[in-house]
């Protein structure tokens, strides 16, 4: 079962590196296009001086037969044209420095093709055009080739040879031209054409050799015993890996009751042991799972790589594992500067935020006092502050942040945006009308005060709400906007000065004198414990109703939290004078008789 696998798994590996090479195959032809786009400009240029160059091989020539067809006595004509004739190489040369210099400035972005060896390895680099072959179909072409010539069994490795052509160097084998090295392709390598072409000669006999060698029937033997080597030990593994992983499930039956407690806190289980047990067990086989196919993954890319023809795929394997830890640790080590910038902007704002803190501390502890600035508006504007820094911060670093400038990114940053803005307007009105409530001062904690219907203690003032007890205990919270939109009463405000006055109205019928009611209402009041003796008590009389007078009775207290136990006593005190002083409070209504009686 083990060794079906294993052949399932080849298989499958055989389909997926074909599928890769396609895909190779279609960048390659995307990038021979980049490359030709790069190449654009310096075709131009090279077509220019090649135009250029064949000019001035006409006129040398000219020039050369014109001279060796004056007489030996023509001096000064045959002078002028050995000047000509120098000042034509002198040109040419610079010619060739100008290609040169063109082709250093493309080595930067122009893409190179590899021409591949009998069993898949880059042999070197094919960077420029010959007529009308592309540089990819140039690479192309001499792989080709080379396989051809591996084919051959009756190949003269050693008759491989360089050739001096008009314009080139030619790599031929007998009347096969294998390939073809220009002036631009000796520019690319920084040699000449010749010594390009025999270091390409000595490249592919050296390939053409190893895979000879390689192909050998001792090779072959080698090759074999390796395969073998490499199943019997996979096979082995699995093996090992079965029973490995039978003795540790009975290992870990036989020591669960010992090993495995309860996972609590307080009076709640986490996890009981029979939970422990069966969460090992649900690790264990996955965990069983993955060595499982890292052992047959890795097995594959050394059966690939024994073999000659299937080593670029062993390469493709191994990439698969390699390439994506490659790039993370790669794109870890290039982002390290732009976090050690991130790490800079916060540790900086984190000691200027505990600048700002420490002094916003010394005004809300009134160590420090700015005219006009309160006390009670240091901690607010500190976190105002605080998070306008915050957000200064963010700004800094959003720039250094990974994928800040993906469109991903950017869409996900708006949309966020979008849904807070729409489904936090409410929010929003509210913070806004807490901050102005802030810097109103209309009540402070502990304050009583009265909002539309509600009386009661401040007992909390944040950004969103207030938060009122009322004298029952009741706990009212009031959006901050309606408290804004709304009349605050506060009878707290003047507490520290004067007091806040307490008021009641009793009304008496005209048949008491004023003053008397005047007394006994004031008595009353300085009876009632909380209320001040000074300033002292007053009564106005507010209105002559037709049948009744209203009094109004006015009393300091310092104690604006106990108004209804205050009112309760005045109340009471009132009762208790006006029956000592034989007042009746009542307000009576009479109908009138017109009998000319006085009433």
């Amino acid at each position: 079962m083990k060794i079906s696998l294993c052949v399932s798994s080849v298989c499958v590996a055989l389909l997926l590196t074909i599928s890769l090479k396609a895909q190779v195959n279609e960048t390659a032809i995307d990038l021979d296009s980049a490359n030709q786009s790069l190449l654009l400009d310096y075709k131009v240029k090279l077509y220019n001086l090649e135009q250029q160059r064949r000019t001035d091989s006409l006129n040398k020539a000219a020039f050369e037969m014109q001279i060796s067809a004056l007489r030996i006595t023509d001096f000064a004509e045959k002078d002028q044209l050995l000047r000509k004739l120098m000042a034509i190489e002198e040109n040419e040369k610079q010619l060739k420095l100008l290609k040169k210099q063109s082709i250093d400035s493309l080595k930067f972005t122009a893409t190179a093709f590899p021409v591949l060896g009998v069993f898949n390895d880059t042999l070197f680099f094919i960077y420029a055009k010959i007529g009308a072959s592309k540089p990819a179909d140039r690479a192309k072409n001499i792989s080709n080739r080379l396989e051809t010539l591996f084919e051959d069994d009756a190949l003269l490795i050693d008759s491989i040879k360089c050739v001096d052509a008009e314009f080139t160097y030619d790599i031929v084998y007998g009347e096969t031209i294998i390939s073809s090295v220009s002036e631009t392709d000796a520019l690319w390598q920084n040699l000449s054409k010749k010594d390009l072409a025999q270091k390409y000669t000595a490249i592919i006999q050296s390939d053409l050799r190893k895979a000879k060698a390689n192909t050998a029937f001792t090779s072959i033997i080698k090759q074999l015993f390796l395969l073998g080597l490499v199943l019997i030990s996979t096979i082995f593994l699995f093996w090992w890996l079965k029973r490995g992983y039978k003795k540790l499930h009975n290992f870990i039956e036989i020591k669960k009751d010992t090993w495995l407690k309860s996972l609590a806190y307080n009076d709640y289980t986490f996890l009981s042991a029979s939970q422990e047990y069966k969460l090992i067990l649900l690790v264990l086989k996955p965990l069983r799972w993955f060595i499982s196919v890292s052992i047959l993954y890795i097995a594959l890319s050394l059966i690939f790589g024994i073999f000659p023809f299937t080593r670029n795929w062993a390469g493709y394997l191994m990439d698969f594992i390699t390439r994506p830890f490659a790039l993370v640790f790669s794109a870890i080590w290039n982002y390290l500067p732009k976090l050690f910038t991130i790490l800079v902007i916060y540790f900086v704002m984190k000691y200027v935020i505990r600048l700002v803190s420490y002094v916003f501390s010394e005004i809300g502890s009134e160590k420090l006092k700015i005219n006009g600035f309160y006390a009670d508006w240091a901690q607010p504007t500190f976190s105002i502050v605080r998070f306008l820094l915050y957000a200064f911060m963010f700004i800094l670093i959003f720039p250094y942040l990974p994928g800040s400038d993906s469109a991903v990114f950017k869409g996900v940053s708006v949309f966020i945006g979008i849904v807070f803005s729409l489904g936090s307007s409410s929010a929003i009105a509210n913070m806004v009308a807490g901050l102005v409530i802030t810097y109103m001062r209309p009540f402070k904690i502990g304050d009583r005060i009265k909002i539309g219907e509600v009386l009661g203690d401040v007992a909390e003032k944040n950004l969103l709400v207030t938060r009122v007890k009322t004298p029952k205990n009741e706990v009212i919270t009031i959006p901050n906007s309606a408290v804004l939109s709304g009349n605050t009463i506060n009878y707290s405000s003047e507490n520290a000065n004067n007091g806040l006055i307490l008021h009641t109205t009793v009304t008496i019928g005209y048949d008491v004198p004023w003053k008397n009611m005047h007394a006994a209402l004031e008595a009353a009041a300085l009876r009632t414990n909380l209320i001040l003796q000074a300033p002292a008590p007053f009564v106005l009389q507010t209105s002559l109703d037709d049948f009744y007078v209203s009094y109004q009775l006015n009393a300091y207290t310092k104690e604006v939290n106990s108004q209804a136990s205050i009112y309760s006593e005045l109340h009471q005190n009132i009762q208790d004078v006006c029956n000592e002083r034989g007042i009746e409070i009542m307000s009576p209504h009479y109908r009138a008789l017109r009998d000319g009686e006085r009433v």
